[in-house]
């Protein structure tokens, strides 16, 4: 079952364009200036589990996670680096990011709640074809900083919230959330 922040692309758009213009991880890592020891600590802490290894690893085909993000976000310095790994580990699979700021026209195609709520995880089959997206935090974080979460009026409070929610969960509840979309972007795993 899909999520709130899981979509299913509604027609197909090729994005191979915007994947020809996005950079690696690590070329993104090194023009980063916010957050960069939580994005690397994350990053060099993070295992993927082996039974999401193995589930991510049947689906048939190649595929691109294009990131729209920006290296002082929050909910994307405690999320992309999971993808990275997942995508390090898993052959089929490729990460590359976008800067949100840079490239409105594509963020304003993904938007939640009519906002540009980031990190952005574009799902493109092998041809560069979208057929989904995510974002812009697990479905459980989303609802509670759009409720519980507006109330506290320190954004420092409210960030510090949210990196104990991270920390608890240890990318989990993200790498779920993918998996059940590509589950339902393929079906049987025939797409890509």
């Amino acid at each position: 079952m899909l999520s709130e922040t899981s979509h299913l692309a509604i027609e197909p758009v090729s994005r191979a364009a915007d994947w020809d213009r996005a950079i690696s991880y690590d070329a993104f890592l090194d023009v980063a200036e916010k957050h960069v020891d939580l994005w690397r600590g994350l990053y060099e802490r993070f295992v993927v589990p082996p039974d999401v290894l193995a589930r991510v690893s049947a689906f048939q085909g190649d595929w691109r996670l294009l990131v729209l993000s920006e290296d002082w976000c929050g909910d994307a310095s405690n999320t992309v680096p999971v993808l990275a790994r997942l995508a390090e580990a898993v052959p089929s699979f490729e990460l590359r990011l976008l800067a949100r700021d840079e490239n409105l026209d594509l963020m304003d195609e993904h938007l939640t709640n009519g906002t540009r709520g980031i990190p952005v995880v574009i799902l493109l089959d092998g041809a560069g074809i979208e057929r989904g997206w995510w974002g812009p935090r697990p479905a459980d974080l989303q609802r509670w900083v759009m409720s519980e979460g507006k109330l506290i009026a320190d954004l420092d409070e409210r960030y510090l919230r949210v990196r104990k929610w991270y920390a608890r969960d240890r990318g989990k509840t993200t790498l779920d959330e993918l998996v059940a979309l590509l589950d339902a972007i393929t079906g049987d795993g025939s797409v890509g």
